[in-house]
């Protein structure tokens, strides 16, 4: 087993690009699945397949967030653990955090073959992309166990040590995936159903290559006992991988309510059913993309955060936190500019321009959805540095706070503005839910040294 001592030695610096790095092309590879589909898509089939993706994405996310619950969980175990020299129960983590994911994926397909029509009419499926949604959704869900395991294993590898490993097996699914959806849709003709098969076809073969780490891994050596279940392993793996897990049901969430809610003021005014909903699922692919920017500097961080926050070495803590907000606000600022100054640009790369009711559209509604999405970045990397350092009952409510609003906001603001309306939520979510935060973290900053444990 390699010695994990130079998380507590190393300049902060070196370490936070070295792990943060991957794990940033991790996520955004990860969402490169659905936006590849959505871009040959919407050039393949029209809008129209785009708004059938769209109702089949909160379906998935739910796997991920699921997948998520045991993965950031087990990692920041593993990375606490590592930092308190508690080695001997490591296997068993991933073990149960492992055979936790794949169960839940196969509870996943179950609820969504068995439900059919039905769920997806709930989740904003109307009468003219429903058959779509069906087609793409049946092939998706075929591979949620395997993909939600992939996805566990990539957070165990990162905290393992090898952030380069789990961007490796995510590069190569994606590169898949892009290859295949041009392949399946347009020169086999599949359509909508091209794109699916291609997206699993990458998941799986990402699947194998993070499942042949197990044989590899530095900190610890997975047997057959470590599969078998462990509720007093498990306890504190899902703990810390509650926060993460709400994070992505409160996309779910939110995707659900504004599908209904598009779908419903959009069939009051002259755009229609389909338009605001196909801006909104391009818009939110966007923002999915910044987001795991953000996510993956504070992911990418966690084994180090863990690791000296187990050790009591309270400096690096504190000097790490600065860093990831710095970085988290480069990045912010530098997106919000591109999305005011240029919308247009993103909304072409997922075709249907040519449509000028639903280009004009879209091109508003991404400068209002997007305007502060630095505060929203700012706002989850805090939550997932709290996750990191084991405080979970904080991290938790922190991590679902800015969604909680903007269901709220999406709600009321409507009744004034219309269709519109929706959009504007998202700003007024990020400032309430941010002075929120800054009031937690600045109590976490000065009481940080005081509360760790002592190494």
């Amino acid at each position: 087993m390699n010695d994990s001592a130079y998380l507590g030695t190393e300049r902060l610096g070196v370490l936070l690009r070295k792990f943060a790095v991957p794990c940033i092309f991790s996520l955004i590879i990860s969402c490169l699945y659905n936006i590849v589909d959505q871009i040959f898509v919407g050039n393949g089939v029209g809008y129209l397949g785009n708004a059938a993706t769209g109702v089949v994405f909160p379906i998935t996310v739910v796997g991920w967030g699921l997948s998520l619950f045991f993965g950031d969980g087990a990692a920041a175990s593993l990375s606490m653990s590592l930092g308190e020299g508690r080695t001997e129960n490591m296997h068993s983590t991933v073990g149960n955090a492992i055979l936790g994911s794949f169960l839940s994926g196969v509870v996943v397909i179950a609820v969504a073959y068995g439900w059919g029509d039905g769920l997806l009419r709930l989740i904003g499926a109307t009468d003219a992309n429903l058959a779509m949604a069906r087609d793409y959704g049946a092939i998706i869900f075929a591979m949620m166990p395997l993909a939600m395991t992939q996805n566990t294993l990539a957070s165990i590898i990162r905290a393992d040590g090898s952030p380069q490993y789990a961007m490796g097996a995510m590069l190569t699914g994606a590169v898949i995936n892009i290859i295949g959806d041009p392949v399946a849709i347009f020169l086999l003709d599949l359509g909508i159903k091209g794109a699916a098969w291609a997206t699993i076809l990458g998941q799986f073969v990402s699947f194998v290559i993070c499942a042949a780490y197990l044989c590899r891994s530095k900190t610890f050596r997975v047997r057959a006992e470590s599969f078998k279940p462990n509720g007093k392993t498990l306890r504190p793996v899902m703990a810390l991988g509650t926060s993460s897990l709400l994070t992505q049901l409160s996309i779910v969430v939110i995707t659900v309510v504004n599908n209904i809610l598009l779908v419903y003021y959009g069939g009051q005014s002259a755009y229609g059913e389909d338009v605001p909903l196909a801006a909104f699922v391009v818009i939110m692919k966007l923002f999915q993309i910044v987001l795991n920017i953000a996510i993956g500097i504070a992911a990418g961080a966690q084994p180090i955060v863990g690791y000296n926050y187990g050790a009591g070495k309270t400096d690096r803590v504190r000097e790490l936190l600065k860093l990831m907000l710095k970085w988290t606000a480069i990045v912010g600022v530098v997106c919000m500019v591109l999305f005011e100054a240029v919308p247009g640009v993103f909304i072409r790369m997922f075709g249907s321009a040519d449509d000028p009711v639903y280009f004009r559209f879209a091109v508003v509604c991404l400068r209002i959805y997007l305007s502060l999405i630095l505060l929203t970045c700012l706002q989850k990397v805090c939550a997932i540095f709290l996750q990191s350092i084991g405080k979970a009952k904080a991290a938790a409510p922190l991590s679902v706070l800015r969604d909680v609003l903007l269901i709220v906001f999406s709600l009321i603001i409507p009744l004034a503005y219309g269709v519109t309306g929706i959009f504007w939520a998202a700003p007024t979510a990020d400032i309430v839910a941010m002075l929120i935060t800054a009031g937690v973290m600045m109590r976490v900053w000065k009481g940080l040294k005081e509360d760790a444990p002592q190494g």
